[in-house]
């Protein structure tokens, strides 16, 4: 391999080699954009100038790239720089099958596991129309948290592709990378058709995943020769033994499974992997270990033997007396461990789970039911599944749902939706709401009847009896905190754990609910669950982590250790996608940082899409510039600048962790945010827009202040307070003498002050009437308002030319006319288009799009391809007595 150490790839640097193929060169990097390893792959410069090896190389990226699974190596990103074409992959830790299997065939439960995970990996490809048509044991990697595909660069594609930018145009059909009659794929696990040159597809690869069964289940070979030639004959004209043979305690199940896999004949095989998944799924049920016969109904047939003989000779009644007290003073038999098992389970078609900003599932405490929150076209709704069926049944009622959560005995289920918070029996019946709840909202339920939640992120936890009525806050927050959130009782319902701090630093705290005693248990971390094992687990940087937890004492006993790796979460809100349940299941949704990719797109006034050519990333808000050439986008917590002529995107802040919601000047000359540069409060500050200089204070408080809009001439800005005594308040500064005002101080939540094009009126969103909506104030007043929205508004954006405002009303992108000269009046809302794209999870408050100059377009966010397709649940039943061995509690 070439020493590339150091060397730049784009924003990739060179850490080290990791390993070289005939396709390829691979190396350790690190990505200097978001801090994370990747490995990057590269065609040589002795490869490069190979057509068909540089076909193959774009070939890989195509396919990899439309691939989204748990268990397909994840592409981040291309890229071509110096003469060198490259990818960019997921960085994996481990080993290959080959390797391991070096060492000898794999337990049983082992090769259950790899092959329903690989099968399962398959199904995704083939249903995208690609045959992998490589597969092997050297193209597979073993995770910590599970099996993954690697290698699609032979992968023959069915029909016409999307191609990726910044390679070619080259078309995508199959049929044109290798010539008629010639072999593609490693002899070894090659189908007898790809021997013979015919047409592969998706049973050829089944083929391949029969001999790498066979090969995991015993240790040998299937198919075996001293030379191709024989090997070739061996694979075209005869079967390998069977794996009982070599393996006595091979399942009967299994052997026929991987045996009709081998058939030579392709329509004699298991005709897709998702027939042949299921196959194994039942088969790693089967597998599990029925319950031993307890002690006690041991000990009772014993002495019930013991009796019979007393009866019938007397002579022996003092040994059976005897022999009755030594059985029953030996020791009990330790316990059986229960195999743990690993499934996943994939929705419909056509459905997605929602999320990542809300949580999606949830077990019951029992283990035995799953419910999850699913969008099926236009709806949002919760579906409930038994673990023990294949079957899901949508719970009626809860359309616009997420955030589920189970009673303690698991009869109902507790949810959110529109605004409100809601419960349903599991068996059916009516749905029956019990509080207001806005914005992002999460509860848990306990045992004495209460239920306690998050409605509002910058408000207290609230606590509301699971009847119903007025909820009550738990307690306030702390001084610097502008979240308490994701609560779940602890055994016994007697303490909360909840996230405590801020949305960018969260911390994972514990509350008494007699005495009010809060104590913060770690400094970072996020989404806090109580394991029955005796552990804390929290999500952190998409990583589930784990810590032996007292619940008695509510103290941490040790370490924290990582436990499962690759989990979604959410960058704005903290969620992060699992559930625990109190026998010990876990189910978790696969994504990590990459389920918050995001695109940003320019859509028309009807709805027409446009997406801007930058990469996928973690965008949140756009500002466009007033001249209508740069945005100022915000970007894991801090603000960046993307140039629309040359596709550049750069970094503004560098100073303070959080930097925040990005507002133009109306000259473009500086761009202001709130930072927490200078303090735990984020305050407001600015900075010239051509990158010169530094950040310069605009408020001092003890408060979190947000900007929203300057006034036409520049002097003034209005953002809005989050105040603990008054919720969310709508202030103004004036840039002369930077002194700020109340414009709206009230117990309701004031939020997104936008000024008209004349500076003469603020439109902004309350929730007074008890959902937000949008109303427009005379500034500075005084004067009488006006609602704008009837059905629900948020985000109010003015058309420059002052005659027109725009606001969203769920999806819905809405518009009406306005005047404002002499006064204000407005005409009947209509809409412009309905699309699912990124909002503000502070709809209240904050403005997630932008609207061009002349009011013909919308600068949106939305969810990347692979993000908004989150399709699987990933289950692992008996979670625990893995979590014990990796993070031993010292209990006996």
């Amino acid at each position: 391999m070439a020493i590339l150490n150091g060397k730049r790839l784009g924003p990739y640097e060179i850490l080290s080699a990791i390993g070289a193929g005939g396709m390829g060169e691979v190396y350790r990097a690190r990505d200097t954009r978001l801090e994370r390893i990747v490995a990057v792959k590269i065609l040589p410069d002795h490869l490069s100038d190979r057509a068909e090896l540089r076909d193959r190389f774009e070939r890989e990226a195509r396919t990899i790239a439309s691939l989204n699974h748990p268990h397909i190596c994840t592409l981040y990103d291309i890229g071509h720089q110096d003469g060198i074409d490259y990818l960019v992959l997921e960085y994996l830790e481990g080993e290959t099958l080959a390797e391991r299997l070096k060492k000898g065939p794999l337990p049983l439960d082992q090769v259950l596991q790899y092959a329903m995970e690989i099968s399962d990996g398959l199904d995704k490809a083939h249903r995208k129309g690609i045959t992998h048509r490589d597969l092997k044991p050297g193209n597979i990697m073993l995770t910590k948290s599970g099996t993954k595909l690697l290698d699609f660069g032979l992968a023959k594609l069915r029909g016409p592709q999307t191609s990726v930018a910044n390679l070619s145009a080259l078309p995508t059909e199959g049929s044109n990378l290798t010539a008629q009659g010639s072999i593609v794929g490693t002899l070894q696990y090659m189908a007898p058709e790809q021997l013979e040159g015919k047409e592969a597809d998706a049973r050829t690869d089944i083929f391949a995943f029969g001999t790498i069964t066979y090969e995991m289940a015993t240790g040998k070979k299937a198919f075996e020769g001293k030379s191709q030639a024989s090997l070739i004959a061996k694979i075209l004209e005869t079967d390998p033994p069977p794996m009982s043979s070599l393996q006595p305690m091979t399942p009967p199940a299994l052997d026929r499974a991987v045996k009709t896999c081998l058939a030579k004949e392709p329509d004699n095989r298991w005709q897709t992997a998702s027939d042949l998944c299921r196959e194994l799924k039942w088969m790693a049920e089967e597998s599990t270990p029925k319950s031993a016969p307890s002690a006690v109904a041991l000990a009772s047939s014993r002495i019930s033997r013991r009796w019979v003989l007393v009866s019938a000779a007397a002579c022996v009644f003092a040994a059976a007396i005897a022999a009755l007290v030594v059985w029953a003073l030996r020791p009990a038999p330790a316990p059986v461990a229960r195999p743990v098992t690993r499934t996943v389970i994939t929705l419909p078609p056509g459905d997605r789970l929602v999320g990542p900003d809300q949580p999606a599932l949830a077990l019951s405490p029992d283990g035995k039911q799953l419910a999850y929150a699913t969008i099926r076209g236009a709806t949002q709704q919760l579906y409930l599944r038994a673990m023990d069926s294949l079957e899901a049944k949508p719970i009626p009622g809860t359309e616009g749902a997420s955030s589920p959560f189970f009673s303690p005995d698991g009869q109902w289920l507790g949810f959110f939706a529109n605004g409100k918070l809601k419960k349903v029996s599991v068996s059916g019946g009516a749905v029956l709401t019990l509080s207001d709840a806005r914005g992002t909202s999460a509860g848990s339920w306990g045992n004495g009847g209460s239920i306690i939640f998050q409605s509002l992120i910058s408000a207290p936890l609230q606590r509301i009896s699971d009847a119903g009525g007025t909820a009550q806050p738990l307690a306030p927050l702390e001084k610097g905190e502008d979240a308490n959130t994701w609560p779940e009782f602890l055994p016994g319902s007697q303490a909360v754990l909840f996230n405590g701090g801020t949305l960018e630093s969260p911390k994972v705290a514990v509350q008494s609910i007699a005495t009010g005693d809060r104590r913060d248990l770690t400094p970072t971390g996020a989404f806090p669950r109580y394991a029955a094992s005796g552990h804390l687990i929290y999500e952190q940087a998409g990583t589930l982590m784990a810590v032996p937890f007292d619940p008695q004492r509510l103290e941490i006993k040790g370490a924290a250790v990582p436990v499962i790796e690759g989990v979604a979460r959410s960058t704005v809100t903290d969620a992060a996608q699992y559930s625990i349940s109190a026998t010990g299941s876990l189910a978790y949704v696969s994504g990590g940082s990459e389920a918050n990719q995001r695109r940003m797109v320019w859509v028309s006034r009807n709805g027409m899409e446009q997406p801007l050519p930058a990469s996928p990333h973690t965008y949140q808000y756009t500002r466009l510039s007033p001249d209508g050439r740069r945005v100022a986008v915000e970007l894991d917590n801090q603000i960046w600048l993307y140039d629309l002529a040359t596709d550049r995107l750069t970094p503004f802040t560098f100073e303070g962790s959080i930097n925040q919601n990005p507002t133009w000047t109306p000259d473009g000359k500086r761009i202001a945010f709130y930072s927490n540069k200078e303090g735990e409060a984020a305050n407001l500050f600015w900075q010239l827009a051509d990158g010169s200089g530094g950040l310069e204070r605009l408020t001092t408080s003890d408060y979190t202040h947000v900007p929203k809009s300057f006034s036409p001439d520049g002097q003034l800005l209005a953002f809005h307070e989050n105040n603990p005594k008054t919720a969310k308040d709508i202030w103004v500064l004036r840039l002369s003498d930077r002194k700020a005002e109340p414009f709206l101080r009230t117990p309701f939540i004031e939020g997104a002050p936008t000024f008209s094009p004349d500076g003469h009126w603020l439109a902004y969103v309350s929730n007074e009437s008890g959902r937000p909506e949008v109303y427009v104030q005379p500034y500075p007043g005084p004067g009488g308002k006006w609602q704008i929205s009837t059905e629900g508004g948020t985000e109010p954006a003015w058309n420059r030319n002052g005659r027109e405002l725009f606001y969203r009303s769920g999806d819905k992108m809405m518009a009406l006319d306005v005047t404002t000269q002499p006064t204000f009046s407005a005409g009947k809302s209509k809409m412009l288009f309905e699309r699912r794209y990124f909002t503000s999870d502070f709809p209240l408050v904050g403005t997630a799009y932008d609207v061009s100059a002349d009011g013909q377009r919308f600068l949106m966010v939305k969810d990347a391809e692979q993000a908004s397709a989150v399709t699987q649940i990933n289950v692992v039943l008996n979670w625990f007595e893995e979590l014990k061995q990796k993070v031993p509690t010292g209990k006996k």
